[in-house]
């Protein structure tokens, strides 16, 4: 469970949780891992571990998915949680920033991927990219961002083919716009909080944030299961606010 130390990763491990899988909860802040693992043991005991590191350096990643092969002995479920849209507006952008920008959002959990699939392909498995509204619609965000956001979509469709006849589905979540403590929103809210507020209340036909528990009900689904038709999808969940799909 990639990036799941706070806000919708975090979400999505409860979820995974309740519905009584095993999930490692990773992240790169040690104080934000060992604070969330902490309270999902209490909740959950040692149906959770944790890895810290930088999942879009390969050599992290390689090392978290054998430590979770080591520890359980299989995993079925990878969830790509990945990204930051910490960037610049406007058309003139640093080639550094869209290699930055492209490295965190797209290759990141490409490689993630492309590791995890060897252990997936043993027994099957399913495959959830978490994306943006931004791949799909016209918003504010950064450039980068935004197409970073949009070959994710891409990839995950295509690669759900390629991999099908191993057994494996790959799906994608494009969420709108979601409030959480430390999210980018957050502070978006206490640095112009008029500003962010008639734009939810003009774009988002629900005239409100989502929250982090809304998306991880969806990913729970897509990854269980009960879902096991459903690959090569994006599903977009937004509060109205696409209009183009």
């Amino acid at each position: 469970m990639a990036g799941s130390s706070r806000g919708i990763g975090r979400a999505i491990a409860a979820a995974l949780l309740r519905e009584e899988c095993k999930v490692c909860v990773t992240g790169r802040d040690r104080n934000a891992l060992s604070e969330t693992t902490g309270e999902l043991r209490k909740q959950f005991g040692d149906k959770v571990i944790e890895f810290e590191g930088d999942l879009t350096d390969s050599a992290v990643v390689d090392q978290g998915l054998a430590f979770v092969h080591r520890h359980w002995g299989r995993f079925d479920v990878l969830i790509a949680n990945l990204g930051s849209g910490k960037g610049n507006p406007g058309w003139r952008q640093e080639e550094s920033d869209w290699e930055r920008l492209f490295n965190i959002n797209f290759f990141g959990s490409v490689r993630l991927a492309q590791a995890a699939i060897p252990y997936l392909e043993i027994r099957g498995g399913s495959i959830l990219f978490i994306s943006s509204i931004t791949a799909i619609e016209t918003t504010p965000a950064p450039l980068p961002y935004s197409a970073a956001k949009a070959a994710l979509v891409n990839y995950s469709k295509n690669l759900s083919r390629a991999v099908c006849d191993q057994g494996i589905r790959v799906n994608c979540i494009a969420p709108g716009n979601v409030l959480f403590p430390g999210g980018s929103w957050e502070s978006h809210l206490r640095n112009r909080r008029d500003e962010v507020e008639l734009y939810i209340s003009s774009e988002v036909p629900q005239k409100r944030f989502g929250t982090p528990e809304e998306i991880a009900g969806l990913a729970a689904y897509l990854v269980s299961p009960v879902s096991s038709f459903a690959t090569g999808g994006c599903y977009v969940m937004d509060g109205g606010q696409s209009r183009g799909i």
